[in-house]
């Protein structure tokens, strides 16, 4: 299924029916009294999150969603049928704005959360609703209230624990396809990752956390080169980033700081978020010089940062960064907790 992380679509809700201007005829109420049902309340279009679907696919070949105006009312005070609203299924993450005004009209987070992108107009009073003491036989109604139009985009950003962030060809697609039942593209050229792919990650004892594989970030990325900015916001909702960069790479700290200036560039706050650096593909190098490069690798780093030699191909230093990144998303969901 292809992914789609922005579309902009057209709703509409319903107009709210007319109230109803009728009299009682009864046989033993030859004057009878007013008898107008009010309208029914037109259909709202709403937002949804679905925690099945993973991709706003749905929306970009159907950009119109228009919902069901409320019925008038009748005599005998029968209130007229409400119109149906239109329920848009997105994924969680989703932010909607008012394409106009470029307003935030909310976000759909959690699981079953809604919000309301048009309103449906309210249904008109009834003539008998307004009969009081001193007018006994009103001969007038409401009408309904008109919907809402409005021109709405939506912007997916993944919520995943734990977010890749490395060059193209980094091993990242490899990794968490070793880690998790993901199966993205693998292939040895750059930018075989052109989509977001989400992975479970187990990590034993019903410990499991949520890894995202975005595409490859080069220099300039927050320029827009290479696959440009399109991806980065989906690091925004990661709560631990994990830096892969090659143990090959001919200078890893120039690495390390080249993706942090991107990130830094694009967001700042990103830069602020617990993160860890993984030296990839130690497969390719004998044993005593992998350790020669660490030994350099944590030299050039900032002190305190944990770097892990892995190979996905070769299942080396897997199970540690399994338990490390456990440890990293634990501490991030207790201080959420905390906070909130």
């Amino acid at each position: 299924m292809k992914f789609v992380d922005y579309v902009t679509i057209t709703v509409r809700s319903g107009k709210g029916g007319a109230g109803a201007v009728a009299f009682r005829r009864e046989k033993f109420e030859p004057k009878g009294g007013p008898s107008g049902g009010d309208g029914g309340n037109g259909g709202s279009v709403i937002l949804e999150a679905d925690p099945q679907l993973y991709t706003l696919l749905d929306l970009r070949y159907n950009r119109h969603h228009f919902a069901k105006n409320g019925q008038p009312g009748g005599g005998a005070n029968k209130t007229g049928a409400d119109g149906e609203d239109i329920v848009l299924r997105v994924p969680p993450g989703t932010i909607a704005r008012d394409t106009v005004t470029d307003e935030i009209i909310g976000e759909v987070l959690e699981p079953g959360q809604r919000i309301v992108l048009a309103k449906g107009g309210r249904g008109g009073k009834g003539n008998a609703f307004f009969k009081h003491a001193t007018r006994q036989a009103p001969r007038f109604a409401q009408p309904g209230e008109p919907g809402e139009e409005r021109e709405v985009t939506l912007e997916l950003k993944l919520l995943a624990d734990v977010g890749l962030v490395g060059f193209p060809n980094a091993g990242k697609s490899t990794l968490i396809s070793t880690l998790s039942a993901a199966r993205p593209k693998i292939a040895d050229y750059p930018f075989t990752t052109l989509t977001p792919s989400l992975g479970v990650v187990d990590a034993g004892a019903y410990r499991s956390f949520v890894m995202a594989d975005l595409p490859g970030i080069i220099e300039g990325a927050h320029e827009g080169k290479g696959l440009g900015i399109r991806f980065l916001k989906h690091i925004e909702r990661n709560a631990v980033l994990l830096y892969l960069i090659p143990i090959i790479e001919e200078d890893i700290g120039e690495a390390y700081y080249t993706l942090r200036n991107e990130l830094h560039h694009y967001n700042p706050e990103l830069v602020e978020k617990p993160h860890l650096v993984a030296l990839s593909k130690v497969d390719l190098l004998p044993e005593n010089e992998v350790e020669q490069v660490l030994a350099a690798a944590r030299k050039a780093l900032p002190t305190g940062i944990d770097v892990l030699p892995i190979s996905a191909v070769a299942q080396k230093g897997l199970e540690p960064l399994r338990h490390l990144l456990w440890e990293y998303v634990q501490k991030s969901r207790d201080h959420q907790s905390d906070t909130s």
